[in-house]
């Protein structure tokens, strides 16, 4: 660069400053082709008390873009060393074992050798786990036997959203039309509502075809069609009884022990039992180590002659001291739920529970839905009860037996996430066994089906994380950095565009990576470490500023350490996570 081309970019650099300081004062900037400077220096001069706010306030708002850049920048790196080891593993596992299935795919359960006629897999529960299992593993060839404790349609306050990722893992299994003929709702997306403000939050579907949203339904009628979809294969049996206890040779699970309609006790074999009977699961006790926490419960109505303010949308009231949800499951229904800590539960049964809900409750409910909320409370048997429990997933690896859906792990259910990663576990569940020709072999299967709880780490490990958390944050504290907390979360949301919509493409099921997770959780700090410190660092703001990210860590670490640090972050480094099906006899 010569002499002159550096004096002419040094002129135009000045003229910029110059322009920043006049458009400050409220002068009308005019250009100069040469600075002079004498004058300049003048200006400067006389200017010297606006400076240094200009740099402070230009500083500001690139602070959080800068910072979100460098975290960016980590994280991209280890998104590219991590997918070049995936490409790895998979050109490897390719070469390894064939892709096809060893068993039919017309779904007629028939096969060649030994074995016709008996059953191959046991599932206990025909929820939406086990009635989606029992169907894909059907249409394999498989022959199931799936025994449920009620056959008739449940009827619950839970399991009434699903979310978009899993109405992609509900088409990928072949069952997307189980959301058809049953008055689902088509949902895209939450408003969150505090203090008279509201964030839209849509989910990012710009890439799919129109169908693809969440869907709000009754759960009973849900469910029904999955059990309607699985009894159509002749290869699948559904039968009522209530399976009591697992049947145990020499440390090998040999099938269950149950009782009929009739109260007679009977005993089913198979190779395989996969046990999926629920959150209220009797025999997980012998499959995982269940450490059982229920933070709160939510109180569960049904709304009618009522309209939300925005079509399409469901809402989320933040009001003290807990959290409010409004969505509609059919036309002319809209379940609200009124998340209740645990320690403050009111009685149903002697009024405390209306009076609680008309005094605190129904002031902070929208303008719109009072008189209907009002009216519900007032109906008879109208009001019901679910405790919101948390529990990670911590198997024990036990030959011939296997646990999935929300007997095996469960997360707080404010962002709706239980179905989606109850039908995520089911596809990887059904692809592993894809490849297995012989199931006789308990120990060297249940070596192979280990790697099932890294596979499902990104699906499950996001949304448990951010429900879990977005509990906590949602629910109001007495501690003024939880408040501090909230309102970060609300201000970064409704920010909009990249930010609230990577966040809903996470709880959504839309970005299962536990990377772009911990991404949004340091920008989203560093956001509200930011507006704390704004327009100036004083000692009392660096106090808050610490305390904030103080509280932000001991309410997002431990929950990240429950789900497993090195299987989240780190999955290829778990060995399991390389396992290939053990060979064995065709079928």
């Amino acid at each position: 660069m010569t002499a002159s081309m550096k004096e002419d970019k040094l002129n135009y650099d000045l003229q910029l400053l110059y322009a920043k300081i006049d458009k400050f004062r409220g002068v009308k900037y005019k250009n100069r082709r040469t600075i002079h400077w004498s004058p300049f220096l003048n200006k400067c001069c006389s200017s010297l008390f606006f400076f240094p706010y200009i740099v402070l306030k230009s500083m500001a708002e690139q602070y959080i873009v800068g910072v979100a850049g460098v975290i960016a920048f980590l994280l991209g790196f280890v998104f590219l060393v991590r997918s070049w080891g995936l490409s790895k593993l998979k050109r490897a596992a390719s070469m390894e074992f064939p892709k096809e299935s060893c068993v039919n795919k017309n779904g007629n359960g028939e096969g060649e050798g030994e074995g016709v006629g008996t059953t191959e897999i046991i599932i206990v529960g025909a929820g939406v786990a086990g009635a989606a299992l029992a169907y894909s593993l059907g249409k394999d060839g498989r022959r199931v036997r799936v025994i449920e404790r009620d056959l008739n349609a449940p009827n619950r306050i839970a399991g009434e959203g699903l979310m978009p990722g899993g109405y992609l893992k509900l088409i990928e299994l072949g069952l997307g039309d189980c959301v058809d003929e049953i008055d689902a709702q088509q949902i895209l997306g939450y408003t969150l509502y505090k203090d008279g403000k509201d964030a839209p939050i849509s989910f990012p579907l710009e890439k799919f075809q129109s169908h693809v949203s969440a869907k709000n339904f009754h759960n009973g009628r849900f469910v029904q069609r999955l059990r309607k979809k699985a009894a159509s294969l002749h290869n699948v049996s559904l039968e009522q009884g209530t399976v009591t206890s697992l049947l145990e040779e020499n440390g090998i699970i040999k099938g269950v022990h149950y009782k009929d309609k009739s109260g007679q006790m009977l005993t089913a074999s198979a190779p395989l039992t996969v046990v999926c009977d629920g959150c209220f699961s009797n025999l997980r006790r012998s499959l995982c180590n269940p450490k059982v926490d229920i933070p709160s419960y939510f109180v569960g109505f049904l709304l009618t002659n009522c309209k939300l303010p925005n079509e399409k949308y469901g809402a989320i009231i933040l009001a003290d001291p807990s959290p409010i949800l409004f969505y509609p499951i059919s036309g002319t229904e809209i379940r609200c739920l009124v998340d209740v800590p645990s320690q403050n539960l009111p009685s149903v049964s002697n009024g405390e529970m209306a009076h609680y809900l008309k005094t605190l409750v129904a002031p902070k409910v929208l303008p719109e839905a009072y008189n209907s909320f009002i009216s519900a409370i007032e109906k008879k048997d109208n009001i019901r009860i679910m405790p919101n429990k948390i529990m990670a997933g911590v198997p024990h690896l036990t030959p011939g037996a296997f646990l999935i859906g929300d007997a095996f792990n469960t997360r707080h259910a404010i962002t709706g996430g239980g179905m989606t990663v109850a039908l995520s576990d089911v596809v990887i569940l059904r692809d592993l066994l894809r490849p297995l020709h012989d199931l006789s072999d308990a120990s060297a299967i249940c070596k192979y089906l280990e790697s099932f709880y890294t596979l499902r780490k990104p699906m499950s490990s996001t949304i448990n994380t951010l429900a879990n958390v977005l509990h906590k944050v949602f629910s109001a504290s007495s501690d003024p950095a939880m408040e501090n907390m909230q309102q970060t979360l609300f201000g970064y949301l409704k920010l909009g565009g990249f930010f609230s919509s990577g966040v809903s493409a996470m709880f959504s099921g839309l970005c299962p990576r536990p990377l772009s997770l911990a991404f949004h959780f340091f920008v989203m700090a560093m956001y509200g470490v930011g507006q704390l410190l704004f327009p100036f660092p004083s000692p009392k703001r660096l106090l808050d500023g610490a305390k904030l990210l103080w509280v932000a860590s001991s309410v997002f670490l431990p929950i990240i350490h429950s789900e497993g640090i090195r299987q989240m972050f780190f999955p290829l480094t778990v060995p399991a996570y390389y396992r290939t099906p053990p060979k064995g006899k065709k079928i």
